[in-house]
């Protein structure tokens, strides 16, 4: 009995001593055990910003998210401060963890294990340093500082450098599920485009009247030369959406997105003679390069500039040529990828290869 007594009166005493007021709270160490480390901050507060909206990279590339934390008034001594990176995918879905750090120790998860660090350049630098940055890895990334009872945030868009393009399966318009568009997307070394990343190709120019399957399930097309066929005169210039279809039962184009591969090249073959697919692609192989995929046709029309007003296979089976400088006897007035679209693998064409510095 006299022992809960004490008990309670310890307890008061601390709720009686504790700090109360509205613009002050109470640190302690938990990890460390060391009663000696409290510490009453009164008025000081923890702030955190990324001093830009969004930052952008390229396939393969390193870039840095920015982040920093510091507190006002400053401090006399730094603290130890738990940082979270985490990350909303472009698509949108749930909210992964990228990386946990206290101090000098970290620790990355899944598919950014071992690719991501803090920079800790300066004293609440806490910057995230990514490197071979991937196709997928673009999205929100949310920096989180806690320290104590205090947590604050700030979030950067990882923009990732690439082009939208519009894919069907070789039998035809509308053949492709969900789960087939994804597989078609990454079979031209692609991946489902992202609603911001449409809505981006659009406003470069992006004029498409098939719908397409895009990440976060919609259905949904391009526009920006309003006609009959594509929602009529009296609609104007948009983004014409299905909305969420069945992944499973519906069947529709897809948008696929693919950014530039650093250390690699697309190039036409100049054939001595036209081949057929087969000839196609041993004709790359014999160069020390492999058939390039639309993706990579597409990436390299668009950033590097490539121009050929030749037909060539690519590896789906489809015929293509790009165009950066639109002139006669080459298609339409805009630049493109111009298509032949899935000719008999027999037929006579040149051929698109893709090499790689490696090879």
């Amino acid at each position: 009995m006299m022992i809960c007594c004490l008990a309670q009166l310890v307890l008061s005493g601390w709720a009686l001593t504790a700090p109360t007021s509205p613009d002050s709270f109470f640190y302690h160490n938990f990890l460390s055990g060391n009663v000696s480390k409290e510490i009453h901050f009164r008025g000081v507060k923890l702030h955190v910003d990324s001093a830009q909206p969004s930052v952008s990279a390229v396939r393969g590339g390193n870039t840095t998210v920015p982040c920093r934390f510091w507190y006002k008034p400053e401090l006399s001594s730094p603290r130890d401060v738990r940082v979270k990176w985490s990350w909303l995918p472009a698509a949108g879905g749930q909210e992964t963890d990228v990386l946990v750090a206290i101090g000098s120790d970290s620790r990355s998860f899944g598919e950014f294990r071992g690719r991501v660090q803090l920079r800790q350049d300066f004293p609440g630098d806490a910057a995230l340093v990514m490197t071979e940055v991937q196709l997928n890895d673009a999205g929100h990334y949310r920096c989180e500082v806690v320290d104590g009872l205090e947590d604050k945030s700030s979030s950067v868009y990882l923009d990732l450098q690439g082009v939208v393009f519009p894919y069907q399966h070789p039998h035809g318009q509308y053949h492709l599920n969900f789960r087939g568009a994804q597989q078609a997307c990454e079979e031209q070394d692609a991946t489902l485009a992202s609603f911001t990343q449409l809505f981006q190709s659009w406003k470069e120019g992006l004029n498409w009247c098939n719908a397409g399957w895009l990440a976060d399930g919609t259905v949904q097309y391009p526009i920006t030369r309003p006609r009959v066929p594509c929602g009529g005169h009296g609609l104007a210039p948009g983004i014409r959406s299905y909305g969420r279809r069945h992944l499973r039962l519906h069947r529709y184009d897809v948008f696929c997105f693919s950014s530039p591969s650093l250390g690699g090249k697309v190039y036409y073959l100049q054939p001595s003679h036209k081949m057929n697919l087969t000839e196609a692609q041993q004709a790359c192989q014999e160069d020390g390069a492999e058939i390039a995929k639309v993706g990579q046709l597409y990436a390299a029309w668009k950033f590097t500039g490539l121009d050929r007003c030749d037909a060539g296979w690519l590896a789906d089976g489809s015929v293509r040529y790009p165009i950066a400088k639109p002139r006669r006897h080459c298609g339409a007035s805009e630049p493109g990828v111009r298509s032949f679209g899935f000719p008999p693998p027999q037929h006579k064409h040149g051929v698109y290869c893709y090499k790689s510095d490696e090879e």
